[in-house]
């Protein structure tokens, strides 16, 4: 019996240390399979980039700060999961730590067949897409594949390092110690492009003032799903903080991703920038303007146009109808008189036989100008087409009428010209009548412009209705 208590007692002493042996976590035999607490606080370990801002980074007092580190803390506070921060030097290390088991959790990562071997992974805790960074004289990139003898360069231990060396071979890759050193090379031209996330390339890039670097394009299907990674051994703990991470909203996030993307910026007015936009402004608005201006004159010049006759500078036929129409209807509502005259230039057709088709040209330009300069302001003077001629005389009686219409006859008498030859022209003076329409007050028109043919031209009858017959037009004429 004395013997037996002892034999009890290193009995029990080896089943407790075999039983140590065989707990997860503990043997260094069986790899980082359990959860790792804080000896003092039992908070779960964890580790992360030190040096991958605005995500990641570690103060010079040793704080963990970042879009990342909010969402952690945020992630763990809801699933009420205590977090003990295990400090690296670099990305590398805390990938090893983890390896080791020292980190229970690697924070703000993606997934990859390679992490999956010792690590399971939440849902994202913030999505990102990747972009390829250039150079600012380099060409937009539609594809990666395309690309021949140039030189990718990338920090160390990255997802995308693992990617593009299985997707992309045609490309060299040259590894960094840091985000900052890829991008310095970069901006130096040792390398001619990167691939890193939106988000920490617009913040390094203007941290940096790496401005003669540039967006060129983007991946499909290369975007960030950066994840929590848990140790094999604890996919409680992962379960914990999916559930937590499940009711972090949209919201919430942006809130985090905002508030640390603009902790760099300029916290005064950026003038400079200010300027630039309003002179951007004002150079679009004065060219809208330009155009405005333009396209303005353009249409008055085509409204005009489509009002004038090209050869005489007068008012064309369809803006003689136009204006015939509103002059009877005014006349007609106020009662007030209206008349016209239909002129024909005597003999044009010889003019035309004999000196050809430019002095004809020439000779109903010095006709316009003549019936211009001897008519009244309120006298609207046409052609009507070929050598015949309208003038619209509003406010205006039959006698009043053919005073302007012998007028005219005795200019054309006394104008010398450029033919060398005397011209004449005939005129038919009508007036409106109750009743009168367009085509009838017209038709008066001509049978007096006949009438002064048929008289011997170079004269003005004014329309009665004892006027002779209009004769055929002889070929002459």
């Amino acid at each position: 019996m004395p013997l037996l208590f002892p034999r009890k007692i290193a009995a029990a002493a080896l089943c407790a240390l075999l039983l140590l042996r065989a707990t997860p976590g503990l043997s260094q035999e069986s790899g980082p399979v359990g959860p790792r607490a804080d000896s003092a606080t039992g908070a779960v370990s964890y580790c992360v980039d030190p040096d991958w801002p605005p995500y990641d980074s570690l103060t010079p007092q040793g704080q963990h700060v970042g879009i990342g580190g909010d969402l952690l803390r945020l992630a763990a506070s809801r699933a009420g999961v205590p977090l003990a921060l295990v400090p690296t030097k670099d990305w590398e290390e805390s990938i090893g730590q983890s390896k080791a088991g020292a980190c229970t959790l690697l924070n703000f990562l993606n997934q990859t067949p390679k992490r999956d071997a010792w690590l399971l992974f939440t849902e994202p805790l913030f999505t990102d897409p990747n972009v390829i960074i250039t150079h600012e004289e380099h060409p937009f990139v539609a594809d990666l594949a395309g690309l021949s003898n140039e030189t990718l360069v990338l920090p160390k231990g990255t997802s995308i390092e693992e990617r593009v060396r299985r997707d992309f071979p045609n490309l060299r890759i040259l590894l960094t110690d840091s985000e900052a050193d890829a991008f310095a090379l970069l901006s130096r031209r040792k390398a001619d492009l990167t691939i890193r996330s939106l988000t920490v390339s617009v913040h390094t890039i203007k941290t940096e003032g790496w401005f003669n670097l540039k967006i060129a394009g983007q991946i499909p299907g290369y975007d960030n799903l950066l994840r929590i990674g848990v140790l094999k051994g604890a996919p409680e703990l992962r379960d914990r903080l999916n559930q937590a991470i499940a009711t972090i909203t949209p919201q919430e996030r942006a809130l985090i991703a905002n508030r640390h993307v603009a902790i760099t910026v300029q916290t005064g007015l950026d003038y400079d920038l200010i300027q630039k936009i309003v002179f951007a402004f004002t150079l679009v608005l004065l060219t809208s303007l330009f155009w405005i201006a333009t396209l303005y004159r353009l249409n008055r010049k085509l409204a005009v146009a489509s009002q004038t006759d090209s050869l005489t500078g007068l008012a064309n036929r369809a803006s003689l109808n136009d204006r015939f129409a509103k002059e009877i209807d005014r006349s007609n509502r106020h009662k007030r008189p209206l008349s016209v005259i239909m002129c024909d230039l005597d003999h044009f057709k010889r003019v035309n036989d004999r000196l050809g088709h430019l002095a004809g040209d020439r000779m109903l330009r010095e006709f316009a100008a003549i019936a211009r300069s001897s008519t009244r302001s309120i006298d609207v003077v046409g052609r009507w087409g070929g050598e015949e001629f309208l003038i619209l005389c509003p406010e205006t009686d039959a006698e009043s009428a053919l005073i302007v219409a012998h007028r005219l006859c005795e200019a054309v008498r006394g104008h010398a010209f450029a033919t060398g030859w005397p011209h004449s022209v005939s005129g038919g003076v009508a007036s409106l009548r109750p009743g009168d329409t367009v085509d009838s007050l017209l038709r008066r028109a001509d049978e007096a412009l006949y009438q002064a043919k048929h008289l011997g031209r170079d004269q003005a009858c004014l329309q009665t209705p004892l006027a002779l017959p209009a004769p055929a037009r002889s070929p002459a004429l």
